[in-house]
């Protein structure tokens, strides 16, 4: 499959859709270990834009899927009729509802252990078939080099298709970059995932989500924590943007 990406702030986005991220993992699965997929929203897209070693990060991905909605939007205004929102959690419920047929190993690598304890439940209720090769929460702060090879070697030994990664952007890329060609599985950094389906947290209702309005019902659930990262980075995209797409059509 041809992957098509439209620039945006310096990120090279994906025009991809659901069914074709799919079908790309589940057929390339072994060529894609050592590897990982960025899910890419407004915030670290920003960030990219302010930080070249993040762009580079981020550009450096098997994939980097418009996680956010204004992504795709953004894409479709300058030309990609197809372009449509793939998002992490949207993609990790795909995977595990057809584990059946595709019968990938699935590692979880990150939260807390309450929080995968919780997530294992779930997840085995609600997908009898999903295979669960492991799970760790790492420490919160910095790992040394000795730790961090044990963990490596941890994962290996389970030997997983893919290691989902939920620490948070930026810090789960620049793992997953990190640890490039060391960890053998497809690595995906998913956020929040991990909390949506241990039910921590609730996702947005669907028309919220379509109206790319996903971020104020976050923000509505943790306003302290995500109020100024919000505003500031909303804003902020706006205004790159819009200067994007004059120069966009200037050419």
């Amino acid at each position: 499959m041809e992957l098509k990406n439209c620039n945006i702030l310096g990120v090279n986005i994906n025009i991809i859709t659901m069914q074709q991220t799919k079908e790309y993992i589940c057929s390339n699965i072994e060529a894609l270990r050592g590897r990982y997929i960025c899910v890419s929203n407004v915030h670290t897209t920003v960030m990219s834009h302010d930080d070249e070693v993040y762009r580079n990060v981020q550009n450096s991905a098997a994939l980097r899927l418009p996680d956010g909605k204004p992504l795709s939007v953004v894409a479709k205004k300058r030309g990609y009729e197809n372009a449509a929102r793939v998002t992490g959690p949207d993609l990790m419920g795909e995977l595990f509802a057809e584990a059946a047929d595709n019968r990938l190993r699935h590692f979880f690598y990150g939260s807390t252990e309450e929080t995968l304890k919780t997530l294992e439940t779930k997840l085995k209720e609600k997908y009898p078939d999903i295979v669960i090769a492991g799970m760790y929460s790492p420490p919160f702060g910095k790992v040394d080099s000795t730790e961090d090879e044990k963990h490596v070697q941890m994962i290996n030994d389970a030997k997983p298709d893919i290691v989902w990664i939920g620490l948070g952007a930026p810090k789960q890329e620049r793992w997953m970059y990190h640890h490039m060609n060391r960890v053998n599985a497809l690595m995906i950094g998913v956020g929040a995932g991990f909390d949506y389906y241990a039910e921590n947290i609730k996702r947005a209702p669907l028309w919220m989500q379509k109206c790319s309005l996903e971020w104020l019902y976050r923000l509505m659930q943790d306003p302290k924590r995500l109020a100024k990262r919000y505003m500031d980075t909303n804003i902020k995209f706006l205004r790159l943007v819009n200067k994007e797409n004059k120069e966009f059509k200037g050419k």
